[in-house]
């Protein structure tokens, strides 16, 4: 039943679209031929350079199709293709407003009508003015193995400012396409070697070739080929004689379409630069994690925040004044790069955002803005990377006759505001509180090489992950309650 009502919908599609010739038709055009032929001979003179080229072309178009028609074996394929440049001439030479063609008019339309009847296309001579329309700046690819089809299609799309590029191959159209920039490809479907749907199948499959649509043209009235050409990604389908209007049309939404995209692209382009502007600009600032977060939620750029459990470090080197005093600027500053260079490098690798840099000091957080259940071991393993870094910093500095720096670091885990602090003109992602304090006091008592970390640090490792010293208490300044503090000896893997 399926099948039957299959056959019934080609059969119905067949009567509307597909081109059947007409032989008594095909007489008549003949025999019209013969009559016009030598009037468009002698027509040819009194006419433009250009206007002239379209008539030799049309003359030999008619000359082809009337070899065809009284030798009668011509396949049907050939048979339109000739049909179709006799038609697309003979319409050109319509819209053209040169009085010297005025004597033609009369034969030319009939021409039209008569190849409009044995192909059963709808006449488009009524509304041709339409296909007059200009598509603007664009490239357009026309591919087909017949050089009168190229000829007749570059010609018809010059005359509306487009750029036309040829191809009379698959091969060639590909090579074309590897090359040039292209905004519309007109595709035979029917060629020799590479044919037409292979030619549509490898442009879709190529991500920098996909985006251009792709208008196949073809004689064939198969409705299983037709659908398998869109379904492989064609953009529309013309059938042979092409209706000039329809051509114009469908060239025109194909233009549109790419010039979409294009903007399209262009957009995504502009937005990828500007989010790799921000990453490179402000990653040298704050952490990526802050930038991720500014990047995927622009609300979080909004003053405020929220309290937030997390370890706070802070790191300083000793006696940094007394070393640097009697250097000059730049041996200070190159000092102190290479120090901060490092220091920041590491703490970003473990997941910290740099809070602040007070002078030679270092205030990071773990935990924020991204939440991490780990925020405590990941602060310890990074310290402990950073006093090992200290070693190698130490040897760059000697070679270059800077003196040898020592420093300290306190970690704390507690509760602290967590947010956007500022004003709507300037604002950090920054940690307020409490334990803010705490950290800056644990770190004043802290010994050079050392890792100090507090009571709460010290219950959130568990007790089994790090190799702890003899703790201490110690008095600062400020806080009412003494602190008990336990120096890091290293990791319990390597003890």
């Amino acid at each position: 039943m399926q099948s039957r009502k299959r056959d019934i919908l080609n059969v119905d599609f067949t009567q509307q679209l597909v081109y059947f010739v007409s032989k008594q038709a095909l007489r008549k055009v003949s025999q019209l031929g013969k009559r016009l032929i030598p009037r468009l001979s002698a027509l040819r003179s009194a006419c433009s350079d250009d206007l002239s080229e379209d008539i030799v072309s049309l003359k030999d178009a008619m000359e082809r199709l009337n070899t065809m028609i009284e030798g009668n074996d011509a396949n049907q394929h050939d048979r339109l293709n000739s049909i179709a440049a006799v038609k697309g001439y003979a319409e050109m030479l319509l819209e053209s407003e040169d009085e010297a063609i005025a004597p033609l008019v009369k034969g030319l339309t009939e021409m039209t009508a008569l190849l409009s009847t044995a192909t059963k296309a709808p006449s488009n001579t009524a509304t041709s003015n339409r296909s007059t329309e200009t598509f603007g700046d664009c490239t357009i690819l026309i591919v087909d193995d017949m050089p009168e089809n190229l000829d007749l299609m570059s010609r018809l799309l010059r005359k509306m400012d487009c750029t036309i590029v040829t191809a009379n191959s698959g091969d060639a159209a590909l090579t074309t396409l590897a090359a040039t920039r292209v905004d519309l490809v007109l595709l035979d479907l029917v060629m020799p070697g590479t044919d037409g749907r292979e030619v549509l199948a490898r442009i879709k499959s190529d991500e920098n070739l996909r985006a251009i649509p792709v208008i196949m043209i073809s004689g064939r009235q198969d409705m299983d080929q037709i659908i398998d050409c869109i379904q492989v990604g064609a953009d529309d389908y013309l059938l042979k004689p092409v209706n000039a209007v329809l051509r114009s049309a469908r060239i025109k939404s194909g233009i549109e379409r790419k010039r979409w995209h294009d903007k399209e692209a262009s957009y995504r382009e502009q937005l990828e630069k500007r989010e790799q502007f921000i990453r490179q600009t402000f990653g040298r600032y704050i952490s990526d994690a802050i930038v991720e977060e500014i990047l995927e939620k622009p609300e979080g750029l909004k003053l405020g925040g929220d309290l937030r459990n997390v370890t706070l470090m802070m790191s300083d080197i000793r006696s940094f004044t007394t070393l640097v005093e009697h250097l000059p600027p730049e041996q200070v500053m190159a000092l102190l790069n290479r120090y901060l260079g490092k220091m920041t490098d590491i703490i970003l690798h473990h997941g910290g955002t740099i809070d602040e840099f007070l002078g030679d000091a270092v205030l990071a957080a773990f935990g924020a803005p991204s939440v991490s259940a780990d925020h405590a071991m990941k602060a310890v393993n990074c310290a402990i990377q950073m006093q090992e870094a200290m070693a190698e910093i130490n040897a760059e500095n000697i070679a270059d006759g800077l003196p040898v720096i020592e420093m300290a670091i306190a970690l704390n885990t507690g509760e602290v505001v967590a947010g956007n602090i500022g004003s709507e003109r300037r604002s950090k992602y920054g940690f307020v509180g409490h334990q803010v304090n705490v950290t800056s006091r644990i770190e004043d008592d802290a010994r050079p090489h050392e890792i100090l970390i507090s009571e709460q640090t010290y219950r959130a490792l568990n007790g089994d992950q790090f190799v702890a010293g003899e703790s201490r208490t110690i008095k600062a300044k400020g806080i009412e309650e003494l602190l008990t503090v336990y120096p890091i000896v290293g990791n319990s893997s390597n003890a």
